[in-house]
């Protein structure tokens, strides 16, 4: 499998992200291995809090939670998919596959560093495969926060905000990360911030994941892992332990995709769901201490 490495040096000063990176090896399942990368913070005996980032973003998007995290007794730990970040990227688009991105993280997370009794907080992306991982090995999670994500599996009707997301990575010649974060925020980015997004794609080509990301996400019952996406909701259905949506309120690409967990998952009845006002769909960078406070006050009162 050929893959691109971004080069350290596109890392060093980076606004606000004074954060050692960790690296292991996983099975790139086409025979040979990849470099995945996460960060690790707080300490090694408190709760374990689970960031998954997005699509086009990297674990820069958690920078400003996670020394609250840390400051509230937290084992923080924040991964870069595989094609993003600080982690390998593999350059031919036909590699990445939504069943193959489930592999790699449960791989990193669940094999490589053997989390357990973790508090997942997802987005984006991070929600859709986040969701697979605690369908597949319930045991292994004790809370879940989900915001701005879903796990669509082709029968129930995608937001138009997402199908124009969807052409536009299909179509544009043009890939600006930075920028496209930039949009998905309700806040002004300095040009810093917007240059930190755009860090781990040193050259074009790779960009092949974050480009093909969006064609990935399920749209019809016919599309790849729509299936395995029904029999994971069918899991979460029986999911009983603490699951909170804490969606924002001005993100019109998951807009109301938090109606199904909260009647369907068993462990998110019951329960007040917060909105995160003032958010856009990267409501980490509007709104991060915000999410974080919910994060901390969700693991104080289900302890």
């Amino acid at each position: 499998m050929k893959y691109v490495r971004s080069p350290d040096e596109r890392f060093l000063d980076l606004p606000d992200f004074d954060f050692d990176p960790h690296y292991v090896e996983i099975d790139s399942t086409s025979g040979s291995t990849l470099r995945v990368c996460h960060l690790e913070e707080g300490r090694v005996d408190g709760p374990v809090v689970l960031l998954l980032h997005g699509e086009p973003s990297w674990s820069y998007l958690y920078r400003h939670m996670i020394p609250i995290l840390v400051d509230a007794g937290c084992r923080v730990v924040a991964p870069d998919l595989v094609g993003f970040g600080r982690s390998d990227k593999p350059t031919d688009p036909s590699v990445f596959t939504y069943e193959r991105h489930v592999s790699w993280l449960t791989s990193h997370v669940l094999g490589e560093l053997g989390l357990d009794d973790i508090t997942l907080v997802a987005q984006d992306w991070g929600g859709l495969l986040g969701l697979r991982l605690v369908a597949a090995e319930p045991e292994r999670f004790s809370r879940v926060v989900i915001a701005n994500t879903g796990l669509p599996d082709g029968n129930r009707p995608m937001t138009d905000a997402f199908l124009a997301w969807q052409r536009f990575a299909a179509e544009t010649e043009v890939f600006p990360v930075g920028r496209i974060v930039a949009g998905g925020c309700t806040t002004e980015l300095s040009p810093e911030v917007v240059a930190a997004y755009d860090a781990p794609f040193h050259v074009e080509e790779a960009k092949a994941g974050a480009r093909v990301f969006p064609s990935l996400v399920p749209t019809s019952p016919s599309d790849p892992s729509a299936a395995e996406n029904t029999l994971a909701l069918a899991s979460l259905k029986r999911f009983d332990r603490p699951f909170l949506t804490a969606f924002s309120d001005a993100d019109p690409t998951s807009a109301g995709g938090e109606r199904w967990f909260q009647k369907h998952v068993p462990g998110a009845q019951g329960r007040h769901h917060p909105t995160i006002a003032g958010g856009g769909h990267f409501l980490q960078e509007d709104r991060g201490p915000e999410l974080a406070a919910v994060v901390i006050d969700f693991l104080g009162t289900t302890a």
